[in-house]
Order: structure tokens, then sequence, then C-alpha cells
């Protein structure tokens, strides 16, 4: 009985050394850390998509009226933050705006100018979506090896332990050896998670790029055709 519970993870975890027992709360602190930013992830993203399908079937709704979304626009922004591709519609369209009514302006100076306001806010946008996604990466590629070190340590210290020992057994270098490789499964523990989350919002954010660039380009066509027809 007292064997097992000095071979608990707790009993473990509390009688390993000092310098692996920093290794495993540095590991613990990422986990943990890596965990709120994956619920953060996880929330904006599945909200940005929300928004996006919502406004992408919004503006090509056949009764919209284009200086009327912007004008709802002005109207919320005054309460919660415009994002995805609305904020890439609003940015275009107000430079749209502002260049028409210049005069004597050229067609293809307001389009020039219509196209570096989106791709400003799609820049934007594409950084909220990333947001976090590096230190991810980070724990993910670092985690293992930061617990290979705490066990490689805490196994050097059982091997120098044996030095004063007479008949070395199984029993006697089982505690430290067990403590060494707890700071690997901690490692693993802080690195499965966070590479599985790095893949799956690296990919979402990228589709989510994806498809503000094709609403950039679409509503960016559409504008092109409104100016030469003014012109």
């Amino acid at each position: 009985m007292a064997e097992s519970e000095s071979l608990s993870i707790y009993s473990l975890i509390l009688h390993a050394s000092f310098l692996v027992q920093m290794v495993m709360l540095l590991l613990f602190l990422a986990s943990v850390v890596s965990w709120v930013m994956i619920v953060q992830r996880a929330r904006y993203q599945n909200h940005a998509r929300a928004e996006f399908e919502r406004f992408d079937s919004i503006f090509w709704s056949d009764k919209t009226d284009l200086p009327q979304l912007y004008r709802e626009g002005n109207a919320r922004a005054e309460h919660q933050p415009i994002e995805g591709a609305e904020h890439i519609f609003r940015e275009g369209f107000k430079a749209y705006r502002r260049l028409s009514q210049q005069s004597g302006a050229d067609a293809d100076v307001i389009m020039e100018g219509v196209q570096r306001a989106m791709r400003v806010a799609l820049a934007r946008e594409e950084e909220k979506l990333e947001a976090n996604l590096p230190f991810l990466a980070s724990v993910a590629s670092v985690s293992p090896y930061i617990g290979l070190f705490g066990t490689v340590w805490g196994i050097m210290n059982s091997f120098r332990g044996l030095a004063n020992v007479h008949q070395a057994t199984l029993a006697t270098v089982a505690p430290g050896i067990s403590e060494a490789l707890v700071a690997t499964a901690m490692g693993l523990f802080a690195a499965i998670p966070a590479v599985l989350a790095y893949n799956r919002f690296s990919a979402r954010a990228e589709t989510m790029v994806n498809g503000y660039e094709n609403f950039a380009e679409e509503f960016t066509a559409y504008l092109h055709r409104q100016v030469h027809s003014s012109h």
C-alpha cells in the first residue's frame, strides 16, 4: 500500500527535484494558457463564421441597398465592433464614396483606392483570425522537449543517487525514474491539445480568409462596373 502511494502522481510530483518541479509547473501553466486560448479561438472563429454567412446572404440579396446597408452598419458600430466581411465592405464602400465625390476623379484611381482600403481591412481581419495561434504552435513544438529535459535531469539525479547505494535494485531507482517520466507525460499533455487546436484553427482561419478574399474580389468587380457605368 505504501509503495503504491509513493508511486502516485501526486506523490511523484511532490517528491521530485526542484528543477523537475519547475519544469512541471511551467508545462502546467502552458497547458492552462493553451486551453484558455483554445476556448477563446473556438468562440471567436465560430462567431466570425456565423457573421460572415449572415452578412454574405444579406449583401447578395436582390433587395439590398448598399448605402442603406452602410448606414445600418454605422448605427450598429456605435454599440458593437464591425468585423469580418462587413468591415471589409464598409472600408471599401467608404473609400468608394469619398473618391467618387471628388470632381474629375478617374475610375482607375477610385478603384485603386477602394482596393487599397479593402486590403488593409482584410489584413486586419486575418490578424484577428490568427491571433494566439503562434503561441499554440510554440507550446505544441516546445513542450515535449521541455518535458524531456525534466526527464533527463530527473533520471540523471536518480543514477547519481545510486553511487551511494551498495546494491542497486529496481525498487531503488523506480521512484526517481517515475518522477522524471511524469515531466515527459506533462509535456505531451500540454503539446497534444495545442498541436490539434493549432492545425484546426489554422485551417479554419485560412478558409475564412479565402472567403473574405473572394468577397472582396466580387465586391471590387461590382464597384468596377458601377464606376465605369457612371464615367
